[in-house]
């Protein structure tokens, strides 16, 4: 583990320094390393000590470093000490580096690779409650859902595994003006029938008929009027027909997520929080925070000088409440329950606005936790198409990344017979969508390219899954060699010790990944150890290598293909054994 090459070199700083080794840790870090060039493995950063006030902020920083780094010795963990601007570098022992990395590959205890690092050891552990996807009820899953539920899903899976607990919540919008249409619309031209056979399609025929009466019928309008008054007063037949939507909804989209590998605790909705919408209303009257505009709405002032600069509008003139109100109250509500530490919201950034304001109000009612709420924003996917046209249904781009995958695995010689090969197809096409969509930074837009995501050599899902198909292939091959004593000294090649650096990064990435709640970090290391797992392939044979050497090397593979397999679940992504 890389931990115990920080530890090691923290300790001689330690001496040197006269300082804590805690202290200093947060000033060494791996290095990142390229193909085929020899680097050092761990630097620290002179800059960073002297921003922790370790050592002095005047004078030359360079004249520091060469003080500091004359000032320690090579040992038995450390064979070499280099200066570089700012930076000293360490180069550890390469047989130690191959044992201690590769330790718990032996004892079975590899699927901890990296979540156990130390890093963790100050990172406050708890319940952690995640809100995504959310689409809006009655409707077929739009494809513009995908990016808030493959973040989300990232974002739960990387808080799990670094050991908290998590609440996967899926907030529906299940309420307002338009279920009064979709219901008044169901009532004149819906059939039962109809919605057994194909519900999701029928209810939107029924909503579009509906809304094109409504442009020129006076009584539609007046019908949904009314059916809506009916839901918000609970009346049997009206809450009868919402709740027959609602689930056939919910057991609908639950085979997309099914499809994606994504599940959730809680499937919740705007509609479950109207009594605490009013209970909201009414604590923030008890405390002068709801004023009354000259549009005669219920604002809230969130300007820094109280001079209405900057209000939010949490009740309409007619005394209805809006989509925030119930937010304010979702949140409380959630914050009784659950008694989470933090509370994630995943949305294009569209919403950033909206969240800011409900963070706001949260503080301003009392309710200190709502510094604990934060929001991940993203940007939007352009040029999302199949061969039909423009894409508006999730269900409709799964279909098409599953056959545009099995047409490119069919035509390539190096595919497996496989038992199932639409499975097969499923899972790397929808690895193929995730990291496309991971690779830069959420708040970045990008342009949705069916050719380019699909590439089985450039950097993208279907990469991941050869490189981890592969290793599989090799790993099952030699399961009956003789395993003899590993012997760390046989790593000795360039390209082997650039896998074992490259793993020394591996605590780091997931320590940035849960700091910024951003999956490029992942991504781009998998990638990137996915290349040196193919030179290594080439130049590092099992078959016809002495019993060591095939031994030590097989360990290195297994070790390689136990963290990609760890980080693709991360993302979302599950792993194939065969393609």
């Amino acid at each position: 583990m890389a931990c115990f090459f920080r530890r090691k070199i923290a300790a001689e700083l330690a001496k040197t320094l006269q300082q804590s080794e805690d202290a200093l840790l947060p000033a060494l870090t791996a290095v990142p390393v390229f193909k085929k060039q020899q680097s050092a493995d761990f630097k620290l950063s002179l800059g960073a000590l002297r921003i922790n006030g370790i050592l002095p902020s005047s004078g030359d920083i360079q004249l520091q470093t060469e003080n500091l780094a004359a000032q320690l010795k090579p040992d038995s963990v450390v064979e070499d000490i280099s200066v570089g601007p700012g930076l000293i570098n360490f180069k550890v022992n390469r047989s130690l580096l191959a044992e201690k990395l590769l330790e718990p590959f032996g004892k079975g205890e590899g699927f901890n690779f990296g979540l156990n690092s130390d890093l963790f050891d100050t990172s406050k552990r708890g319940t952690t409650l995640v809100e995504f996807s959310s689409p809006n009820i009655a409707k077929k899953f739009h494809a513009g859902h995908l990016r808030s539920t493959i973040i989300g899903n990232f974002i739960a899976n990387l808080k799990q595994s670094l050991g908290n607990n998590v609440i996967r919540m899926n907030y529906l919008g299940d309420w307002g003006m338009q279920f009064g249409l979709l219901g008044a619309g169901f009532n004149s031209f819906g059939s039962m029938g109809k919605l057994k056979e194909n519900p999701l399609q029928h209810l939107f025929e029924v909503y579009v008929q509906a809304n094109k009466e409504a442009e020129h019928s006076e009584d539609m309008k007046h019908a949904a009027k009314d059916f809506f008054r009916q839901l918000e007063q609970h009346e049997s037949q009206a809450m009868s027909l919402w709740q027959q939507f609602r689930e056939i909804t919910v057991k609908e989209y639950q085979h997309i997520y099914k499809r994606l590998g994504i599940h959730f605790d809680v499937y919740s909705g705007e509609s479950f929080y109207q009594v605490q919408t009013q209970e909201v209303v009414r604590e923030l009257q008890s405390r002068c925070l709801l004023k009354i505009s000259p549009k005669g709405t219920g604002v809230v002032d969130l300007s820094p000088k109280e001079d209405m600069s900057n209000i939010c509008t949490l009740v309409r003139s007619d005394g209805t409440t809006l989509y925030i109100t119930r937010d304010i109250a979702a949140a409380i509500s959630r914050k009784e329950k659950y008694c989470f530490d933090e509370m994630i919201y995943v949305t294009d950034k569209s919403q950033e606005n909206h969240f800011n304001q409900l963070f706001q109000i949260l503080l301003t009612m009392g309710h200190s936790w709502g510094e604990r709420c934060r929001l991940v924003s993203f940007g939007l996917v352009q040029g999302m198409k199949t061969r039909m046209g423009e894409v508006v249904f999730l269900e409709d781009v799964l279909d098409e990344a599953q056959a545009r995958m099995l047409h490119n695995m069919n035509q390539s010689n190096t595919t497996k017979e496989l038992e199932d090969p639409k499975d097969t197809a499923e899972k790397v096409g929808i690895s193929a969508l995730i990291v496309q969509d991971f690779k830069g930074h959420l708040l970045s837009g990008y342009k949705f390219d069916w050719d380019r995501m699909l590439q089985a050599q450039g950097d993208t899902g279907v990469f991941l899954q050869y490189t981890h198909a592969r290793l599989c292939s090799l790993l099952r091959r030699n399961e009956g060699v003789e395993e003899a004593t590993f012997n760390p000294t046989c790593l000795c090649e360039q390209t082997g010790i650039t896998i074992l650096q490259h793993l020394l990064r591996y605590d780091e990435v997931l320590y940035k990944s849960n700091q910024d709640l951003q999956p490029k970090h992942l991504v781009n290391f998998l990638l990137k150890l996915c290349h040196f797992i193919a030179s290594a392939h080439r130049e590092l044979p099992v078959k016809g290598s002495p019993p060591e050497v095939a031994q030590a090397r097989l360990r290195l593979f297994g070790g390689a293909c136990s963290v990609l397999a760890s980080g693709m679940r991360i993302l979302g992504i599950t792993p194939v054994q065969k393609m």
